[in-house]
C-alpha cells in the first residue's frame, strides 16, 4: 500500500542518518589525535586555513594578515618576479628572481605567524625563520625544481648561450629535420681521436636530424645525398664515402668551434666528426624550443 501520507521529515527523536562522507571526517579525526594535532591551538588572529594556504602560495600570508593593500602588493610582485623567473629562466637574472620569491614567501609566512611567536625570544624566532626555510626549500621549491628539470623543461648551456629544451618528447618520435639536443661524449673533460691528434671536450650538442635510422647517406665532392636527394656540404664534411645510419641512431652533423694547434690536416677533422655524427638515442636529452618567449634560440 502506498505511504502517502507518511512525513519524510527530520525527527528531533531519531538521529539524522551517517552521510557518505562522515567515515573520512572520521578518518581524519582519528588522525588528528594520534598525531596529537588536537593539543595544538592557534591564537585567535589565526586560522588553519590561512596557515596552510599562506605556506604553500607565496605572498598570500600578507593579504590573509593585511593590511590588504600592501597584501595586494607583495602578490603582485611575487607574480612579476615569478614571470621574470620564466623569461630568464636559466640565467643569473631568473636565478635571482627565483631567490628573490623565496624570501618573500620565507618572510611573509614568518608574518602571518607573528601572533604565534609574539612571546617568543629572539634565539626562537630565528629558529623559527630557519625551520620555514629549509621546509618551504624542502617541500616545495626543490621538489618543484627537479619536476621541471627532469620532466619538462632544462636550460642548457650551448657555445656560450642558454637553450632551453623540452624533455616531453620521445626519442622514437624524433623525424628528419626535428632539432636535438644530445650529450657528447662520456668523460668530464672529453676524449682524444685519430691517436689523439683530435681533442674533443665533452658537453652538448644541437643540431637537425639529417637522416634516421636506416636512411643511406652518401658523400661527394660538391654535396652529400640521403637515400639519394642532394644537400650542400656542411663545414668539414668528407668528400667521399657512405654510411647507413644504424637502428636506434640520428644522422646529425655536429657544430664545434674548432682550435687549431699544430699540423692536424682536414681528414682527421672530418673523420673525427663524421664519427661522432652518427648519435646514439641514449644521448637524446630533449627538443630545443625555436624561441623562447622573444628570443630565437635555433636558426631554423
Amino acid at each position: 500500500m502506498a505511504r502517502a501520507d507518511v512525513n519524510e521529515t527530520g525527527s528531533d527523536y531519531y538521529p539524522p542518518r551517517a552521510r557518505w562522507y562522515s567515515r573520512l571526517f572520521s578518518f581524519g579525526s582519528a588522525i588528528r589525535r594520534r598525531l596529537a594535532l588536537d593539543r595544538i591551538h592557534l591564537p585567535q588572529e589565526m586560522a588553519l586555513i590561512g596557515l596552510v594556504a599562506g605556506f604553500l602560495v607565496p605572498g598570500l600570508a600578507v593579504y590573509i594578515r593585511g593590511p590588504r593593500l600592501w597584501g595586494k602588493a607583495v602578490l603582485a610582485s611575487c607574480g612579476l618576479l615569478f614571470l621574470s623567473f620564466i623569461m630568464w629562466f636559466g640565467h643569473p637574472a631568473g636565478n635571482f628572481a627565483l631567490g628573490l620569491l623565496l624570501s618573500i614567501h620565507i618572510s611573509g609566512f614568518v608574518y602571518y605567524c607573528r601572533p604565534l611567536l609574539l612571546e617568543a625570544s629572539f634565539r626562537s624566532r630565528l629558529l623559527f625563520t630557519l625551520l620555514t626555510m629549509m621546509a618551504l626549500g624542502l617541500l616545495i621549491y626543490l621538489p618543484i625544481r627537479n619536476v621541471i628539470l627532469q620532466r619538462w623543461l632544462v636550460p642548457l648551456r650551448v657555445r656560450g648561450n642558454v637553450v632551453i629544451v623540452q624533455r616531453l618528447g620521445a626519442p622514437h618520435d624524433i623525424k628528419r629535420g626535428d632539432w636535438v639536443m644530445y650529450s657528447q661524449n662520456d668523460g668530464e673533460t672529453g676524449d682524444a681521436h685519430r691517436g689523439g691528434a683530435v681533442w674533443v671536450r665533452a658537453g652538448f650538442g644541437c643540431g637537425p636530424v639529417l637522416a634516421v635510422a636506416g636512411d643511406r647517406v652518401e658523400f661527394s665532392a660538391n654535396a652529400f645525398r640521403v637515400n639519394g636527394e642532394a644537400r650542400p656540404l656542411l663545414p668539414h664534411m668528407p668528400n667521399s664515402g657512405t654510411l647507413t645510419v644504424p637502428e636506434k641512431h640520428w644522422f646529425i652533423w655536429p657544430d664545434f668551434d674548432i682550435y687549431e694547434h699544430g699540423n692536424i690536416g682536414e681528414a682527421n677533422i672530418s673523420a673525427t666528426m663524421l664519427q661522432m655524427a652518427t648519435v646514439s638515442q641514449t644521448q637524446f636529452i630533449g627538443k630545443p624550443f625555436k624561441r623562447w618567449l622573444w628570443r630565437r634560440q635555433i636558426s631554423s
